[in-house]
């Protein structure tokens, strides 16, 4: 059994003056200015249906490394914010992410990106939804490993705000857990690790995303996680459902969560949360807190510190440190 450890990174590094990528509108921009894909030396395979919903194909896109590559590649699954209401895979070739993922394709990564329905005004859609469709993504990546050149037992997972709470959910919970279509319940497969970047940890504890601005609803986004018909005495079952500290053990895989502690949208306390739990259970959570961040790593009052290159250089160290461990297992 893996002993588990849990740390935490309060940085105090120096901040330093460096050419940041303009991030406030990355949440509500339009994704027809995006770039259609990442531009990387390496196959590429894009637009991949891994299934179809409610008439819907759902969509991922693939990005193989550029040298050194494995017959079976490692896998990060990137699973985009946007509140579960908005954003797309097309998400990664922001300036946010694009040095992060280059990056990693460098490092001998496959890098996969992922489509999932939204929480839009009147779809019926729900968070759970958006959950089941990413867990899809993956049961359908693994199912296809062979054809598709991957490793289903050397995945990772990426998810930055309502893609990081998605991306902890595919790390914490099990395989079979929230089903989804029939023909890839039977999909094996490990997930290594994962990170989240201000990603929250639970809906239950409403308090968690209280702030200093009043004007913002603790509950805020119970609209996504339960309908508005439902019964009432759904909601507590569901938000524990949607919550990926309700799956954290001593067993589960090793999460870097990296929170700004001038968010407004998924406070500091998300993080501080995660780790108390996982103290408490003996589980694998590493944390890093930003200095002067808010949402999107916006600077708040002065740079945030450590800087946006420091965050990015150690989500790539964390993900080639697990890497090398499952490898020498």
């Amino acid at each position: 059994m893996r002993v588990a450890s849990t740390k935490l990174f309060v940085c105090c590094l120096a901040a330093a003056t460096i050419g940041l990528p303009c991030f406030s509108q990355d949440a509500t921009q339009s994704n027809k200015r995006l770039p259609a894909s990442l531009e990387t030396k390496g196959e590429k395979k894009l637009d991949v249906g891994y299934k179809e919903v409610g008439g819907k194909k759902l969509s991922l896109d693939l990005y193989y490394p550029t040298d050194k590559r494995d017959s079976k590649c490692p896998l990060i699954v990137y699973t985009h914010g946007g509140g579960w209401a908005a954003g797309s895979r097309h998400g990664v070739t922001k300036g946010l992410f694009k040095p992060l993922f280059e990056k990693l394709i460098e490092k001998g990564f496959c890098v996969a990106t992922v489509d999932y329905r939204l929480t839009k005004k009147g779809s019926g859609v729900l968070m759970r939804d958006c959950v089941i469709d990413c867990k899809d993504a993956v049961r359908y990546l693994a199912s296809n490993g062979n054809s598709l050149g991957l490793d289903p037992t050397r995945f990772f997972v990426m998810g930055d705000s309502a893609g990081g709470q998605i991306a902890q959910m595919l790390l914490l919970s099990a395989p079979e857990s929230l089903p989804g279509d029939p023909s890839l319940a039977d999909a094996n497969y490990n997930i290594v690790a994962g990170v989240s970047w201000y990603g929250p940890c639970d809906f239950e504890k409403v308090d968690l995303f209280q702030t200093s601005d009043s004007s913002k609803n603790p509950d805020r986004f119970g609209n996504r996680i339960l309908d508005p018909d439902a019964d009432p005495k759904d909601k507590l079952s569901r938000y524990r459902e949607m919550s990926p500290i309700n799956y954290l053990s001593k067993d589960s895989s090793p999460l870097l969560m990296i929170q700004g502690d001038k968010d407004t949208t998924i406070p500091v306390k998300h993080a501080w949360y995660m780790q108390e739990r996982a103290e408490e259970l003996g589980a694998p959570v590493e944390v890093m807190i930003i200095r002067n961040a808010g949402h999107n790593w916006r600077k708040v009052g002065a740079e945030i510190d450590p800087s946006f290159d420091v965050i990015v250089d150690r989500s790539v160290q964390f993900f080639v440190e697990q890497l090398s461990k499952a490898s020498s297992k």
